[in-house]
């Protein structure tokens, strides 16, 4: 459960993390501010870039405080820089880093309820890391990186998903 949590939300965080100065240093080499970047957005009714970071985090450090049984950690939504949103990134990698893998065990059969508007939805932990957690954090990740590229930024799928080791 620590390996298909923490690892890959640490990794997939890290990408983000590294797409977002890719964005702000495409920003400084086409003129322009990269807090414009911030608002961007593929809809209308949809959220801009800075919520789509906001979300992933979130998703990630309260679904893995979740799966270990903890009260997650709040962080404010009051990030205005790429620097800002980045500094958001690294506080929630070093939170899951912090949750040792003896805090998952057992954690596929652990009851795990979440707030959904005016819901809750009940999961086992297996359940709710594979169908919940993991394609939530993908998908708000996905669509920053759509948010950036739509918007110019020189990205690939590498960019994405990370170097693959080379053998």
């Amino acid at each position: 459960m620590h390996a298909f949590s923490v690892d890959v939300f640490a990794n997939t965080l890290g990408n983000l993390s590294a797409i977002l100065e890719k964005a702000a240093a495409n920003a400084t080499a086409r003129k322009f501010d990269p807090a414009v970047l911030l608002s961007a957005r593929l809809a209308p009714d949809m959220l801009p870039l800075t919520r789509q970071v906001q979300i992933a985090c979130d998703m990630a450090k309260n679904s893995t405080a979740r799966l270990a049984g903890r009260e997650p950690p709040r962080f404010e939504d009051t990030e205005t820089s790429i620097g800002e949103l980045r500094a958001r990134i690294a506080r929630t990698i070093d939170y899951l880093q912090s949750v040792p893998a003896s805090a998952l065990e057992g954690a596929e059969t652990r009851e795990i309820v979440v707030p959904a508007g005016s819901r809750k939805l009940k999961f086992q932990g297996l359940e709710f890391l594979q169908r919940w957690a993991i394609p939530h954090v993908f998908f708000h990740v996905v669509t920053a990186y759509a948010i950036l590229r739509h918007n110019g930024v020189e990205l690939g799928k590498n960019d994405y998903t990370g170097p693959a080791r080379e053998v």
